[in-house]
């Protein structure tokens, strides 16, 4: 399996440490949640059934007529390659690393191409995945960019697929709207914004033919009951959701404030923020040295940071950062 954030426990038990001293930016989930209630004891008792009112929901929410939930947009990644045989698939990258991974498993021929090569060569490419906002860069393509792609592809029957995962807190940016078009998916994910990974929920917005494909795969009842309860309760409620927008806003230009502050050049989405640096490899170190987890990349060196949520965690992360030596620029 590939490497995520969110490994806590795995990291306290190498190093001898308690659970609750940990600081974990490592996910971008934010860490303002929903106010998760106690679902009804018939959540629990019952099958899930479709007619409960969730999709009509996320319908209202995401501005999309056809929807189909699924245990996370993780689900989603990994059925689709399923759908096709195989075929060129081109990545927008660097991006969230499922997509090359599951659809190389299904026998797909990847390439991972920067934007002005994939818009150059999108006639040789069959699928094209991108992540919007991007995951870890931060990077936002204009909707208009988006459909002009769907359009050269559609003609020969091929895919578009927006992964809108930290789309949630700019949903001006979002094409859910737009699906019902054949050759166009978007996923969307519920954890992340609202704050619940842990209900493993997520959407599909697509044409019907595809979503009934999706749902076959699926199998019946996908989505547990309480689940599905909370997203509907979540996805209603608009009041929290834009002053949480607000706040989340607010706590990434702090976030990206506070990199500068310390030589970083920092670049990310509402949820999180994301630097190129030289020095990935010893700051995470130091960071460790300090409790506090954060996501490294690789290829190229990067890390990314996800939002503090209390003052407490503000301050923590301000002092750990100010006690990095030598300095962080590079």
């Amino acid at each position: 399996m590939l490497e995520h954030g969110g490994h806590l426990r795995r990291v306290a038990a190498a190093t001898g440490t308690r659970l609750e001293d940990w600081l974990d930016l490592s996910t971008g989930i934010s860490p303002h949640h929903w106010p998760v209630p106690e679902p009804p004891s018939e959540s629990w008792r019952r099958l899930p059934e479709d007619e409960d009112g969730l999709r009509e929901a996320a319908a209202r929410y995401y501005g999309a007529t056809h929807l189909l939930p699924l245990p996370g947009t993780q689900a989603a990644i990994q059925l689709l390659p399923r759908l096709r045989p195989a075929c060129r698939v081109a990545v927008l990258g660097p991006a969230y690393a499922e997509h090359d991974h599951c659809w190389r498993q299904q026998g797909h021929a990847i390439q991972e191409l920067d934007f002005a090569t994939l818009d150059d060569h999108i006639e040789r490419h069959d699928v094209v995945i991108v992540v919007n906002p991007n995951n870890p860069t931060g990077d936002c393509h204009a909707p208009s960019c988006l459909l002009g792609w769907w359009e050269r592809l559609r003609h020969r029957h091929g895919w578009l697929v927006v992964d809108e995962a930290f789309m949630d807190p700019t949903p001006e940016g979002s094409l859910t709207p737009m699906t019902g078009r054949d050759g166009l998916i978007v996923l969307r994910s519920f954890g992340k914004f609202f704050g619940c990974p842990g209900a493993r929920l997520g959407f599909v917005a697509a044409w019907p033919a595809l979503l009934r494909k999706l749902n076959e795969l699926a199998g019946p009842w996908a989505v547990s009951g309480p689940a599905r309860w909370v997203g509907q309760q979540a996805l209603s409620d608009r009041a929290w959701q834009d002053q949480t927008r607000k706040r989340l806003q607010q706590g990434s230009r702090r976030l990206a404030g506070l990199l500068q502050q310390q030589g970083l050049s920092p670049g990310g989405t509402a949820l999180f923020q994301s630097v190129l640096t030289g020095q990935a490899a010893p700051l995470e170190q130091h960071l460790l040295s300090q409790l506090i987890l954060i996501r490294r990349f690789n290829r190229p060196a990067r890390l990314r940071f996800g939002l503090p949520g209390t003052a407490e965690d503000w301050e923590r992360l301000e002092k750990a950062l100010g006690e990095w030596n030598p300095p962080l620029s590079e």
